[in-house]
């Protein structure tokens, strides 16, 4: 991406990822709630370019950028076979971080199994640990529990699946 004239960001090739719902999007200058910006019209073809919670950061084809409601965007589909991964859309950091979990919890496990932690401590230490994953052939559904926000990935691309509710 390169910066235009006006200042804002251009794609060199514009290649849409996604679509804005039928009903339009509001949209915001910054991902905060008091930064608004102009309503997206329905169904123009975005590009998904960042991920902040439920933040997206968009380009529309003309080059101007801004910030949705990233769980209303209607995805569309991409033809198999390329292995190139956009954006925020690589599986492979979210990966690294349920594995790490993963790790410590087997770490916790093991010094409880060894009685070099009592239950207490096994239950203090893990108390916050959050991990999520399934796996089935080519599809995973990955939870992160930072945004509290489950993604599906088909091996292609990692896409934001749903917003966990509360503390589950």
């Amino acid at each position: 991406m390169v910066e235009s004239s006006a200042g804002g960001p251009e794609l060199d090739a514009f290649e849409p990822t996604h679509v804005v719902p039928p009903g339009g999007l509001p949209s915001w200058s910054a991902p905060e709630p008091e930064r608004t910006a102009p309503r997206l019209d329905p169904l123009l073809p975005v590009a998904l370019t960042e991920l902040r919670g439920d933040w997206a950061r968009v380009v529309c084809a003309n080059g101007w950028a801004t910030w949705v409601d990233g769980r209303l965007l209607l995805g569309l589909p991409h033809p198999p076979g390329s292995g190139e991964l956009r954006p925020g859309e690589d599986p492979r950091p979210l990966l690294a971080e349920l594995q790490a979990a993963l790790a410590e919890y087997r770490e916790l496990l093991d010094r409880l199994a060894e009685g070099a932690v009592t239950v207490e401590e096994f239950a203090r230490r893990a108390g916050g640990l959050r991990i999520g994953a399934v796996v089935d052939g080519t599809e995973a559904w990955l939870f992160r529990p930072a945004q509290r926000r489950w993604y599906h990935c088909d091996g292609r691309r990692l896409r934001p699946h749903a917003v966990a509710d509360g503390e589950s």
